[in-house]
C-alpha cells in the first residue's frame, strides 16, 4: 500500500502526516512554497507541530513509511491509493466552484493504473464525485471506472486550529463505489482512526451526510442571528436569554456569530445548487444563507448607532478591528466574514485598522486587498471591535488604546473589561 495525498492544506497535511506513521505517503501540492517550507518541517498553518512532522519525513520518495512532500506528478505514480483533499470554493456569485477538485482529477488521472483506488474528501453536492471526478479520471487515464480502476468518499471533518478533535479523533465516515471497494477504503482509515469509522452505503449517502452536517450548523447559527436582531430592538440581551434557555437539557447551544470559514459558510450552497438543479427551490437553507451572509454589515451598522448616540463624529472616526480570521487561535482567513464588518464600516466613511497577530498578511492583502498589523499601532482610536476572540486580545487594556468617550464593540462576548468605570 502506497498512498498520494493530493492537496496538502488544513485538511491534507493532517491526513498526510496521520498515514505516514503507518504508510509511505507522497504529498502532492502544486504550490512550491507550501511543499518548500513542509519539506523543512515547518507548517504555517499551524495544524501540525513542526517537531510532529519532522519525525514523519523522509528525503525521498520510496515504500519505507512515512511523508514525502513534491510538487512533481512523477512521484506519485508509484501509488496505488489516491486522496483528494483540494479546496471546493464557491465563486462571488457562491455557486460552486470546482476547478481545483477538477484539476486535480485531470492530474491524479495521467498517473492512474490498474487496481488503483481514488478517494475524495473535498466537500461536495451529491453526486459530484460519480458526476464530474470519474469521467475527468477515465478521460484522463483512459481506463474504465469500476473496472480497471475505483473509488471511494470520505469527507473531511477537520476543524481548524482545534488541538483537541485532531483528525485521528474524529469518526470517519467512509463509502466505495463497489461494495468490496467501500470494505478496502474503510479498512484504510479504520488502521488510523482510533475515534472509529462509519461506511455509507454508497458515494452519494456519504457525499450528502457531509454536506448536510455543516447545513444544519448554518440554520441553527442564523436563528439564534435573528434572535439577536430582534432581542436587540426589545431591549433584551441575547447572551443572558440563552444561557437561561440553556437550562433545559435538550436546547441546543449555538451563539450569534459571523458564520465564515471554509465548510459552514460555503456547503450549504452546494446542496443548494444541486437541489435546484432537480427542480427544487430550497428556503431553509438559502434563508440561513440570506441572515447569516447580512451579519457583518447589521454588524457595522450597529457599532455606527453607538457613535451616533455618543454624539461621535462619524466621518474619518479611527476604529481598531481585532482579529480577521474566521476563528479564534487559528491563521486560517478562507472566507471570513470579518472583511464584511470592515468593508462596511469603512462604507460609513470611517478610518479602520486591523490588528491580528495570527493571520498572514501577505495572506490577507492577497485574498482582500486588506492591510493587517501584527502589533497595534502606537495611537488612539474612537472605537474598537472585537471580531475575533484571540486569547491575545482578552486581556489587553482597552484605555491604553482608547480616546475619551471612544466606544467598544465585542461581537463575540468574549470581553469582561471595565473602561473609566463603564464596560
Amino acid at each position: 500500500m502506497k498512498i498520494a495525498i493530493i492537496g496538502l492544506g488544513y485538511v491534507g497535511l493532517p491526513l498526510a502526516r496521520l498515514f505516514a506513521t503507518k504508510y509511505p505517503v507522497v504529498g502532492f501540492d502544486i504550490n512550491e512554497q507550501r511543499v518548500s517550507e513542509l519539506k523543512k518541517g515547518v507548517d504555517s498553518t499551524l495544524e501540525v507541530e513542526n517537531e510532529v512532522l519532522k519525525k514523519v519525513l523522509v528525503e525521498k520518495p520510496s515504500n519505507e513509511i512515512g511523508l514525502y512532500c513534491s510538487t512533481a506528478i512523477q512521484d506519485i505514480e508509484s501509488c496505488n491509493y489516491y486522496i483528494v483533499t483540494v479546496p471546493t470554493p464557491v465563486d462571488k456569485n457562491n455557486k460552486p466552484d470546482l476547478t481545483p477538485l477538477v484539476k486535480s482529477s485531470e492530474a491524479v488521472g495521467k498517473v492512474l493504473k490498474k487496481g488503483d483506488v481514488v478517494i475524495y474528501e473535498s466537500t461536495v453536492y451529491p453526486g459530484a464525485t460519480e458526476e464530474v471526478c470519474i469521467p475527468i479520471l477515465e478521460k484522463s487515464s483512459g481506463l474504465i471506472f469500476n473496472n480497471h480502476f475505483f473509488a471511494g468518499y470520505s469527507p473531511e471533518r477537520i476543524n481548524p486550529g482545534d488541538k483537541e478533535h485532531t483528525v485521528e479523533k474524529i469518526l470517519k465516515v467512509t463509502s466505495g463505489s463497489t461494495p468490496e471497494v467501500g470494505k478496502k477504503v474503510n479498512d484504510l482509515y479504520a488502521s488510523v482512526i482510533i475515534a472509529g469509522t462509519h461506511l455509507a452505503p454508497t458515494i452519494k449517502v456519504a457525499e450528502a451526510a457531509k454536506v448536510i452536517e455543516n447545513s444544519q450548523r448554518d440554520i441553527n447559527i442564523a436563528f439564534v442571528n435573528e434572535l439577536a436582531k430582534i432581542f436587540n430592538l426589545l431591549d433584551i440581551d441575547t447572551s443572558a436569554v440563552l444561557e437561561a434557555a440553556g437550562t433545559k437539557w435538550n436546547f441546543l447551544p449555538f451563539k450569534p456569530g459571523l458564520v465564515g470559514g471554509h465548510c459552514i459558510g460555503v456547503d450549504p450552497y452546494y446542496l443548494a445548487q444541486k437541489a435546484q438543479e432537480v427542480g427544487y427551490h430550497p428556503e431553509i437553507i438559502l434563508a440561513g444563507r440570506r441572515m447569516n451572509d447580512s451579519m457583518g454589515s447589521y454588524v457595522a451598522t450597529e457599532i455606527i448607532k453607538l457613535f451616533i448616540d455618543n454624539e461621535a463624529k462619524i466621518k474619518n472616526a479611527k476604529i481598531l478591528v481585532l482579529g480577521i480570521t474566521f476563528k479564534e487561535n487559528c491563521p486560517d482567513v478562507r472566507n471570513t466574514r470579518v472583511v464584511d464588518v470592515i468593508q462596511s464600516l469603512k462604507d460609513f466613511g470611517t478610518d479602520v485598522t486591523v490588528f491580528d497577530p495570527w493571520a498572514n498578511p501577505e495572506e490577507v492583502m492577497h485574498e482582500y486587498g486588506i492591510e493587517t498589523f501584527k502589533t497595534i499601532p502606537s495611537t488612539k482610536f474612537d472605537g474598537v471591535v472585537l471580531a475575533v476572540s484571540h486569547n491575545e486580545f482578552l486581556d489587553i487594556d482597552f484605555s491604553n488604546y482608547l480616546n475619551k468617550n471612544g466606544i467598544i464593540y465585542d461581537v463575540k462576548g468574549a470581553l469582561d473589561c471595565e473602561v473609566d468605570g463603564k464596560l
